[in-house]
């Protein structure tokens, strides 16, 4: 390959564009030859037909150019951040450490890669490594497994192996480990502030188990470790300390190295773009996600051209960079699998996502002895739920409205469902209130409340009206911590509609909760 070629294999370009590849990328492709692209549910993903045209679409071109096969990436992680949202809804990361079961993660790794063939996706961007430390972190909660170092490792890499048996490369993210932090990088650059000693205790573990499953990618995160690059330590993403330090020397990784989305705030914007990419390939990143900003792109591309006409990234570590992806598209090529659309929803795979969502049911408490439900026909249930939003760009759930009065009629059928704004206004709450007074049982479905102080009162309120309440927590599970009052408390750690079913049915007595909690409430003894 020429300069110009070697530069593009180091770039992944997003796009707008569902049923045809927009003139932009076409432009784009011509121009910078990128390794691939990566698919958003906004912005490419609608059914299953189109997606799977859309993908063979990028292919042609890529041929038509005589470009090597394209990587096409995507977000399928399952519970919160589903970029195909015809794909099977499984509950997701920590719905599988509170059932506690490698076998499971394993099947949901398999099931991922399997549609993701199916779909033309040979990249997922997933799973999340994070041990979820901190209940205030906002971007990766139920993403994570959990706040166990060894559970955590122990299902990333059972997932790894599922999915890449499948032929569909795994992306472990976010290296060095998001979990401990309380804010969102794709705002601001945070910092962890913890001892190497201390890193290689909680935060690490699970990597190096990715690396050990063969893990095909790992994604940096835009934090920040002052313990590796000092107090004005840069992001993980643009650090040579961090991925050809502790990723590549000392871990031993010799895989491909991807940077999360480089229009990340924690990442400089702008002009300056061409700069910070020029840092991330010098910092030992192979690839470069880059947006579907055209602009964007062209800073990339010519920053990294800049890069290396001046020297800083040399001709050895481009080879050895491109070396890298090229050893990864092999594998993509000789481990590739062939399925039709059928495979996506199918009774396998559904029956997976059942399995992981009834094993991961966990009653937290029932003081006064609400469960299991046993009214008489002609007694009422008030279901409340809030209306799902998108708490971070990491993040599907504002498609989905959770089922959960739907699921809990088939057991009861005098039941009728009331939605609520994730922040209710006063008024809101007051209206809501009133109307639920005259039901015989409440179950309240929660959101983060513990991250958001008017759904929080709201509850409070609630278990206030005389009625007996089961809080269910639908998300996270610390939103105990701002409702202690209530008696009866579950976990579903997912809003989708396996987890909703499996919850109600346990309400009534038809099955077991059997899940663990997988990370600790706070205050909770």
């Amino acid at each position: 390959m020429d300069i110009e070629h070697l530069i593009g294999q180091k770039l992944l370009f997003a796009f707008h564009g569902k049923e045809t590849l927009s003139p932009e990328i076409i432009e784009a492709f011509q121009k910078y030859h990128p390794s691939g692209i990566s698919l958003f549910r906004s912005l490419n993903i609608g059914t299953l037909p189109q997606a799977r045209e859309l993908t063979d679409s990028l292919q042609r071109l890529a041929r038509r150019l005589s470009l090597p096969r394209l990587l096409i990436a995507t977000d399928q992680e399952g519970g919160q951040l589903m970029a195909v949202g015809e794909g099977t809804p499984l509950p997701g990361n920590m719905a599988l450490g509170a059932a506690r079961s490698a076998e499971l993660a394993r099947k949901a790794g398999e099931v991922l890669g399997r549609e993701m063939s199916a779909l033309g996706i040979n990249v997922n961007y997933a799973p999340c490594a994070d041990v979820n430390i901190n209940p205030q972190n906002p971007v990766v909660g139920v993403r994570s497994f959990g706040e166990n170092p060894q559970l955590v490792a122990e299902l990333t890499a059972a997932m790894i192996e599922g999915m890449q048996s499948q032929g569909v490369a795994a992306t472990v993210k976010h290296f060095p480990g998001h979990g401990d932090t309380a804010s969102d990088s794709h705002h601001a650059l945070g910092t962890v502030p913890h001892t190497l000693e201390r890193l290689r205790a909680v935060e690490l573990p699970p990597f190096a188990a990715a690396f050990k499953a063969n893990a095909k990618l790992v994604m940096t995160a835009h934090l920040g470790i002052t313990s590796i690059d000092g107090a004005d330590a840069p992001p993980a993403t643009l650090s040579p300390n961090i991925i050809n330090g502790l990723l590549r020397r000392d871990l031993g990784f010799d895989g491909v190295v991807i940077t999360d989305a480089m229009d990340m705030k924690a990442i400089r914007q702008g002009d300056d773009l061409r700069e910070e990419s020029v840092r991330a390939a010098k910092a030992g990143a192979d690839l470069l996600l880059n947006t579907s900003d055209p602009q964007d792109q062209a800073r990339a591309f010519e920053g990294l051209w800049q890069g290396c006409e001046s020297g800083q990234i040399t001709r050895e570590e481009l080879h050895a960079s491109v070396e890298r992806i090229s050893r990864l598209k092999k594998w993509i090529d000789d481990n590739s699998l062939s399925y039709d659309l059928s495979v996506i929803q199918s009774a396998e795979h559904m029956q997976v996502a059942r399995e992981i969502a009834e094993r991961s049911i966990t009653l937290v408490r029932d003081n006064k002895s609400y469960l299991p439900l046993k009214l008489e026909s002609n007694k009422r249930i008030a279901v409340i739920v809030p209306q799902p939003k998108d708490l971070t760009p990491a993040d599907t759930s504002s498609y989905i409205q959770p089922k959960l009065a739907e699921s809990i009629r088939e057991y009861h059928a005098r039941t009728d469902e009331f939605v609520i704004p994730y922040s209710p206004s006063e008024q809101e709450s007051a209206s809501v209130l009133e109307r639920v007074r005259e039901y015989d049982a409440i179950v309240m479905g929660t959101i983060n409340a513990y991250a958001e102080e008017k759904q929080a009162e709201f509850a409070r309120n609630l278990l206030n009206v005389g009625k007996p309440v089961i809080v269910i927590a639908m998300r996270l599970p610390y939103d105990l911590a701002v409702i202690p009052q209530a008696s009866a408390y579950i976990c579903t750690y997912s809003i989708l509609e396996p987890s909703m079913k499996a919850v109600a049915q346990a309400l009534f007595g038809h099955s077991e909760m059997t899940g663990s909690l997988p990370v600790s409430i706070p205050g909770l003894s």
